[in-house]
């Protein structure tokens, strides 16, 4: 995970602080594939997605370890943008819509599935806490 210095010492302290193994909070295969796609599906048709979403592709392709609040911004990417899914051309292979894009580069359904089990174990954990 790159840390940009001004943000380090809380990124580490979060990164102790979770529940959460390295291995689990390593994006899967399938993950960095779906980013890759919306990558390759970007730079082709030149929308989809913001500059964070681009951040967060590369940080998925690159199977770097996610933070606790990177997978709560995951989780709440997700929620919000659910509705895109209604949208014209989503999925289309030739004329794939923005909103399709910017899903594959936040890890599309992989990514989904993945931080919404992610985001439960930490939901248990605070409980506890």
């Amino acid at each position: 995970m790159e840390i940009d210095v001004a943000d380090a010492p809380q990124e580490l302290a979060m990164a102790a602080k979770t529940p959460l193994t390295d291995a689990q909070r390593t994006p899967p295969a399938a993950v960095a594939k779906q980013a890759e796609k919306g990558l390759a599906l970007r730079k082709a048709h030149g929308r989809g997605g913001t500059e964070v979403g681009v951040r967060r592709a590369h940080q998925l392709a690159n199977r770097e370890a996610v933070s606790s609040r990177d997978i709560k911004s995951m989780f709440s990417y997700f929620a919000r943008h659910k509705v895109d899914k209604r949208g014209k051309n989503w999925g289309d292979k030739d004329k794939p819509s923005a909103g399709y894009i910017a899903w594959l580069l936040w890890g599309g359904e992989a990514g989904k599935t993945w931080v919404d089990g992610l985001h439960a174990k930490l939901e248990i954990a605070e409980d506890k806490a």
